[in-house]
């Protein structure tokens, strides 16, 4: 039996305070308008909330004479067309709620939208509340991530208090439930996750927000979700500003441990978040009751009614992960929003498999080898791009994984056609299970040998060999074809790699020629259901058909393409996909391998043709080479959304997928969403463990994410296993230097340099921009110059332009960075390599070829070409001292891709406008961001030269501020270039202001 209301109450010694006539809020004494909805209170009723036996008052406000503040305004709205500040104009109202009104209006000194949101004139009198709208600003500027709100800055105008943010067109989530009703289950799971990801780097910076409801969670057109109003958030490191016993939040949405005033951590936002999900997939909140301080004492005491009771059709994975992070004690919820995270993937990655989960279990507990590398060389060539395109990227794996390797069938018929034909077929054909990733062939050949120098058959004890070494389970052996009579006899033994247990034997007949390649695809049907595969045979040999629909020929000159792909031999690789669209014009995966590899070869409008043609003839592909083309096409394209869309239903459908998961995490690394896209490689490397490509990439995106130890250790244990590796030491140079340790980074480059010619090549560019970072021009300059002259040598066009474009930044003479940049335009066209010449040109006063290189990469249909135009062009205002025109330029670039330099640019041009809590603002963010300066352009070429400055205009806008810190920021960026050259223009700047402060 329930306990009433009023025995609650009692119990737990709570009494209400200036309650809300509408939505039953608890207000602090006094309040003339709700601070949850803005509705009127008329005097009267109970004025105090008890916790325990301490008496507080509801929000802890204090004596407002500790605050020297000016008279608060007549609480009136403000009017369309008024300014505050001589700055903002009032556009029209939005809302009111909370603390105060908002406001869209126009920053007319930086001409862009804001959102303005102004103190309630009756509480601005308290110096409470206006230490806690300072305190918004002070604690929302700390985290910076694409689903937080951003602050631009705190602002007075005769008495009116009010704070700038930014402006998001659109909707929040409870006007969506309004209008709506419940959402599905996959879409409240999406915004849940970008909540998860604001909070993630909030929490990581000690902030907790305390108030997480509907209202503050904004959703635009774009489904982008931004978590708003840390207006009563704290930092976990404060103790100052918010008392134990203080009620503070929404009654509807706050943790158990908030509504009994006890010390909140990240866990209460979990917890809040919790309310939100189970009101998304039902429609209402948990814990009705008759009025808001009701629910508190029903969450304190009971547990909520379970949503799938509500919702019979919520999976029960998301009532899991809803009802753990509800639960009462903080003990036993989740611990950090990474684990929501990991649990709500956990969920999209199992929803294609959970029917097959319970027949392979049985089968799993039969084998003993774990899951490890796998290079898998592209069956559908669609992902070649990546492994060749990314240094180091290579096959993932995901739960519930069955990996296979197919060994070399023995050819008893005499007829050279069979030779590597058949392999492929099954590869294709097992890979028809979602869970089960067929090993590249032509990775195992390569495997082979180094295992045995010189083998070139992969026979069933060398596959079982390399199957064992690099961790895959199962080894498809004792394949053979010969005649039989007038047809042909094939037969193959699936194993466990490790103890050589027979999983299955078969063998079947071709009648004639033509026959053969859909009898060997029908072979795979018995191996997948020997590995737990309940698909129905007939839709197995359906999906079959898309391969062995074409000839033999065409078949064999794609097997063949595919390992001189694999070897690096490029231009062979090209002739034989040649000849099997040759043999087979309809074969649509021969041409991905085409678009693949001429992408590959920096061919780019080859690589869209036969793109464009691979699209045209994907009814010859299965559902997962499908996929796997579009993914890569869209990648090729630079069209990271519509990219992590196929890759994501790539691997929904296809769990075991590890060329999907590699390439998901390539393309959420591109948008710049670092954590997702270690997230997803991890997934990769759980499959292939043991795949030093995957763990490379693991290294490089841990080192964008400023963990650099990290990377440092994963690039170690990689050079371990293969000292060869040369561009590991990329990932273990950077972060060194990025750690402060000089002499590790450039023994890491000499290192490098003995290893391989693309190691030298790799770490003079290093070398050089070693030299760069410190200011030690000259050294750069010679380092470079000579790394061209071998490059050029070596037909190392591309990194040889990169070189010229970085020697065209460094040399004073302009005459010198004129030629530079010349002739790295000529020698390699990439976008960064031409924006990189351009600004030089810039540099040296060559105003208009550097605007007709950003005229041609704004004619480019990517993102990312667009938004190094934009960057030049607002280099260019600069130069005219049109701060405000290269401001909104700036603003452009990193709405098209959210990249360091644009942050760096928009620093500088508000610091040149005067507009030094925004510069403040942009300056943290390249600190906090400065992984992604190690290799700026995100094309893993070491650029941490572009860091230090960072420190010198970080004095300049503190000293704009007026703040101390001005002289340890100069410090800073002097210490790094004590070694600097005679007459560097910021080193120079920097010590004179340094010394003018120290006086």
């Amino acid at each position: 039996m329930q306990t009433p209301y009023s025995e609650k109450t009692e119990q737990y010694n709570l009494a209400l305070s200036m309650v809300c006539p509408r939505c039953r809020t608890p207000n602090p004494e006094g309040t003339q308008v709700c601070i949850e909805c803005g509705t009127p209170i008329e005097a009267g009723g109970a004025t105090e909330i008890f916790i325990g036996d301490r008496k507080t008052a509801a929000t802890g406000w204090s004596d407002p004479s500790t605050w020297n503040s000016e008279a608060a305004a007549e609480s009136k709205p403000l009017e369309a067309g008024a300014v505050l500040a001589g700055r903002y104009q009032i556009i029209r109202l939005l809302g009111e709620g909370g603390m105060g009104a908002v406001y869209r209006a126009r920053d007319r000194e930086l001409d862009r939208e804001v959102a303005l949101k102004v103190i309630r004139p009756e509480l601005a009198r308290n110096a409470q509340v206006l230490t806690r709208f300072k305190q918004e600003l002070i604690l929302a500027r700390q985290v910076t991530h694409r689903n937080v709100i951003r602050i631009f800055d705190l602002g007075s105008d005769r008495g009116t208090r009010f704070i700038t943010m930014e402006y998001i067109e659109g909707e929040d989530l409870s006007a969506i439930v309004a209008r709506r009703g419940k959402l599905p289950p996959e879409e409240a799971a999406a915004i849940v996750r970008q909540v998860c990801l604001g909070l993630e780097v909030a929490h990581a910076e000690g902030v907790v927000h305390r108030d997480l409801k509907p209202q503050n969670i904004m959703l635009d057109s774009q489904g982008k979700v931004s978590v708003m109003d840390f207006g009563i958030a704290r930092s976990t490191d404060a103790s100052n500003l918010t008392r134990t016993g203080a009620l503070l939040g929404t009654p509807t949405y706050m943790s158990p441990e908030q509504a009994r005033g006890e010390k909140v951590d990240a866990r209460s936002d979990l917890y809040m978040l919790g309310i939100i999900f189970y009101e998304l997939v039902t429609g209402a909140p948990p814990f009705a009751a008759e009025n808001p301080m009701a629910t508190l004492v029903k969450r304190i005491q009971e547990k909520p009614v379970p949503p799938i009771s509500l919702s019979p059709s919520l999976p029960p994975a998301i009532d899991s992960i809803i009802l753990k992070m509800l639960a009462t004690d903080p003990a036993d919820r989740y611990q950090t929003a990474g684990e929501i995270l990991r649990d709500l993937d956990a969920w999209e990655g199992r929803r294609t498999e959970e029917g097959m989960a319970a027949v392979r279990r049985g089968w799993a507990d039969d084998l003993t080898a774990k899951i490890a590398l796998a290079a898998v060389v592209v069956l559908a060539s669609a992902t070649g791009w990546l492994y060749l395109h990314r240094p180091g990227a290579a096959p993932a794996a995901v739960p519930h994984t069955v990996t296979v390797l197919v060994a070399d069938f023995r050819n008893d018929t005499g007829e050279p056609v069979f030779d590597g034909t058949l392999e492929p077929a099954i590869g294709l054909a097992l890979e028809g299970a979602p869970f089960i990733s067929a090993y590249s062939r032509g990775a195992a050949h390569i495997a082979a040998a180094q295992l045995q120098p010189g083998a070139t058959v992969l026979d069933e004890n060398l596959a079982r060999l390399v199957a064992t070494r690099q961790g895959v389970e199962v080894v498809v052996a004792r394949g053979e074809i010969s005649r039989q009579g007038s047809g042909y006899r094939i037969r193959v033994a699936a194993e466990d790699a490790t103890s050589g247990k027979a999983l299955v034997t078969k063998d079947t007949e071709a009648a004639g020629k033509q026959d053969v390649l859909a009898a060997a695809a029908k072979l795979a049907v018995p191996i997948r259901r020997a590995l737990g595969d309940v698909t129905p045979e007939s839709a197995q040999l359906r999906a079959a058909e898309t391969y062995s629909a074409g000839s033999l020929e065409a078949a064999q000159h794609y097997a063949r393409a595919q390992a001189l792909q694999w070897q690096g031999s490029k231009d062979k690789a090209i002739e034989e996909y040649q000849l099997a669209v040759g043999a087979d014009p309809n074969m649509g995966r021969a041409y991905s391998g085409l678009a693949v590899t001429y992408a590959n070869l920096g061919q780019r409008q080859e690589a869209e043709k036969y793109f464009e043609l691979a699209l045209a003839k994907m009814d010859r592909m299965t559902e997962r080479e499908r996929l796997r083309t579009r993914g890569a096409y869209y990648l090729f394209m630079r069209n990271y959304d519509q990219a992590i869309k196929e890759l994501t239903a790539l691997s929904q459908q296809f769990p075991a997928d590890d060329a999907g998961r590699t390439n998901l995490a390539l393309a959420y690394f591109y948008r710049r969403d670092i954590p997702r896209a270690i997230q997803e490689n991890q997934r990769a490397i759980q499959i292939y463990p043991h795949n030093l490509f995957y763990l490379h990439n693991e290294s490089l995106y841990e080192m964008y994410g400023g963990q650099f130890d990290a990377a440092i250790s994963e690039a170690q244990g990689i050079l371990e296993q293969n000292s060869q590796f040369a561009s590991a030491y990329v990932p273990v140079a950077l972060s060194e230097l990025a750690l402060g340790k000089v002499g590790e980074a450039d023994a890491a480059y000499h290192k490098m340099e003995a290893v391989s010619p693309h190691g030298k090549s790799l770490a003079a560019l290093g070398l050089a921009d070693l030299a760069l970072y410190e200011g030690r021009a000259g050294d750069a300059a010679a380092i470079l110059e000579h790394g061209i002259e071998s490059d050029l040598k070596e037909g190392l066009k591309a990194a040889a332009a990169v070189k010229l474009a970085a020697l065209a930044g460094a040399v004073r003479s302009q005459a010198r960075s004129v030629e530079a940049a010349t002739r790295a335009l000529d020698t390699e066209g990439s976008p960064a390599v031409a924006f990189a010449a351009a600004r030089a040109l810039m540099a040296a006063g060559q105003e208009g070829r550097a605007e007709a290189v950003a005229q041609k990469l704004a004619s480019s249909l990517e993102p990312e070409p667009q938004a190094y135009a934009k960057l030049l062009e607002g280099e260019a205002q600069l130069a005219r001292h049109n701060a405000r025109e290269a401001i909104h330029l700036f603003q452009d670039a990193e709405k098209l891709v959210d990249m360091w330099l644009a942050h760096l640019d928009l620093a500088r041009a508000d610091m040149e406008a005067g507009a030094f809590p925004e510069a403040s603002s942009e300056l943290d963010v390249c600190v906090r961001r400065s992984g992604e300066a190690t290799a700026v352009f995100f094309d893993d070429l070491p650029s941490y030269r572009y860091f230090p400055p960072v420190y010198y205009y970080l004095g300049r806008v503190q000293e704009g501020l007026k703040s101390g810190g001005a002289a340890q920021s100069y410090q800073k960026f002097l210490a790094i270039k004590a070694q600097a050259d005679e007459g560097d223009p910021l080193v120079v700047d920097a010590r004179k202001r340094n010394d003018a402060l120290s006086r």
